[in-house]
């Protein structure tokens, strides 16, 4: 297992990240379509924000995380509700079509670009035929004068902060183009789009090209 790159920071992640991706993820949330019942995953969930919200909607929750600091917060939160995994989501233990939603809010970019193809083919081979794939994460623009540059300075103020390897993925995937080179790169087609805080974030739900 890989060194957790968040053991130094995951008791302050929550207060100190999580809000500024409040507005993000309550669009990700609404553009989704989550009903109760619906079995959820999310590759990289972090200290479990994202899977609190679908669990309040009545969605059967699971994560799965590299980092053990990271999840030992989840489980806090949504322990007994939710089927969380330490793992790696590029080979994930899950069977084939099990979910009927598979979400990656600002995951891909943290990711060197070898491995983020085989994640999102990961989420592909464990979404139903008839599910979805939501992903959020950055755009690289255009962004708009003022506030988009406003919004990027703070975005590459908690790139930069989270640490060289972190900084240097994050900088690779900008260069590469971010999320349409690489949903281009399997059979899934966009039914949903939304370009948000003035260019910096897009939210694509995607879905199987049947």
């Amino acid at each position: 297992m890989l060194k957790d790159p968040y053991k130094k920071i995951a008791g302050l992640y929550d207060r100190s990240v999580e809000p500024f991706n409040t507005g993000i993820r309550n669009i990700a949330f609404k553009m989704s379509g989550a009903k109760a019942g619906m079995n959820v995953l999310e590759a990289g969930c972090g200290t479990g924000t994202n899977l609190e919200l679908y669990l309040k909607h009545g969605c059967n929750i699971h994560g799965i995380d590299l980092s053990l600091s990271m999840l030992n917060i989840a489980e806090k939160k949504i322990g007994k509700n939710a089927g969380l995994l330490l793992g790696d989501a590029s080979n994930m233990a899950y069977n084939n079509e099990s979910f009927d939603l598979v979400i990656a809010m600002l995951t891909l970019h943290e990711m060197p670009e070898s491995i983020r193809e085989k994640v999102l083919r990961e989420m592909y081979r464990v979404m139903k035929k008839n599910g979805r794939i939501l992903l959020i994460d950055y755009h690289p623009g255009p962004i708009f004068f003022p506030m988009g540059w406003i919004y990027k300075a703070i975005i590459l103020f908690f790139e930069i902060a989270a640490g060289r390897e972190h900084y240097k993925n994050y900088r690779n995937f900008i260069k590469k183009g971010c999320l349409l080179p690489l949903i281009s790169s399997l059979n899934l087609i966009i039914d949903k789009k939304k370009i948000i805080s003035k260019g910096n974030f897009a939210l694509f739900l995607l879905k199987a090209n049947q």
